[in-house]
C-alpha cells in the first residue's frame, strides 16, 4: 500500500527561502538541489518536482530576494512623487536605509541580480527590478533620467557593497541631484 502524500502548501515556499538561505551562506557555487532540500528539510524529489532546474529556483530566489529596495520604494512612493519633496534627497535616504538594514540582504539581492550575466535565464527578472524602479521615478522625472537615476544608485550600491564603506548619503544625495538638473 502506497504511503498517503502529505499535504504542504508551504512547500514550495519553504524551498525559495532555502535557497536563499544557502546562496546567503555558500554562494551560487553551492546551490544545489540537495544543499536546498537539506536547508528547507524536505525530500530531495520536493525540490526537483517545484522546480526541474537550478535556474528555475534561482528564478524563484532571485523574484523574491529582488523585492528589498523595490519594497521600500514601493512602501515610499507618496514621497517620491510628492513634487513638493527633494526627490534626490528622498532616494539617498531610502538607499541608506536600505543598506544601513540587513546589509546581508543587500549583498543577497545583489548576489542573485548579477548571476543574471551568467544564467540567461535570470535576465527578465533581473530586469524586472530595473523597470520596476523606473517606472516609480519616471512619475516625478522623464523615462531616460528615471533609468540614469536607478544605474547611479545600482552603482553606488554595489561600491558600497564591495568595499565595505560607509554608505555616504551627502554624497548620493549631490550625486542624484546633478543628475535631476542636467535632465532638467
Amino acid at each position: 500500500m502506497a504511503a498517503a502524500r502529505r499535504y504542504d502548501p508551504e512547500r514550495r515556499q519553504r524551498i525559495v527561502d532555502a535557497a536563499i538561505r544557502v546562496v546567503g551562506r555558500s554562494g551560487i557555487a553551492g546551490l544545489s538541489h540537495r544543499a536546498v532540500a537539506a536547508e528547507a528539510d524536505v525530500p530531495l524529489g520536493s525540490t526537483t518536482y517545484h522546480f526541474k532546474t537550478l535556474d528555475d529556483l534561482l528564478v524563484a530566489a532571485l523574484r523574491q530576494a529582488n523585492e528589498g529596495f523595490a519594497k521600500v520604494v514601493r512602501a515610499h512612493g507618496g514621497a517620491l512623487a510628492d513634487p513638493d519633496r527633494d526627490l534626490a534627497a528622498e532616494l539617498a535616504r531610502l538607499t541608506g536605509g536600505w543598506l544601513d538594514g540587513d546589509r546581508t540582504g543587500a549583498e543577497l539581492e545583489y548576489e542573485l541580480y548579477l548571476a543574471a550575466l551568467r544564467r540567461p535565464a535570470l535576465r527578465p527578472v533581473a530586469a524586472e527590478w530595473c523597470e520596476e524602479v523606473t517606472a516609480l521615478l519616471a512619475h516625478r522625472t522623464d523615462p531616460r533620467t528615471a533609468r540614469t537615476l536607478v544605474a547611479l544608485l545600482d552603482g553606488i550600491c554595489l561600491q558600497v557593497l564591495l568595499t565595505g564603506a560607509d554608505y555616504d548619503e551627502e554624497y548620493t544625495r549631490d550625486a542624484l541631484a546633478r543628475v535631476i538638473r542636467s535632465a532638467g
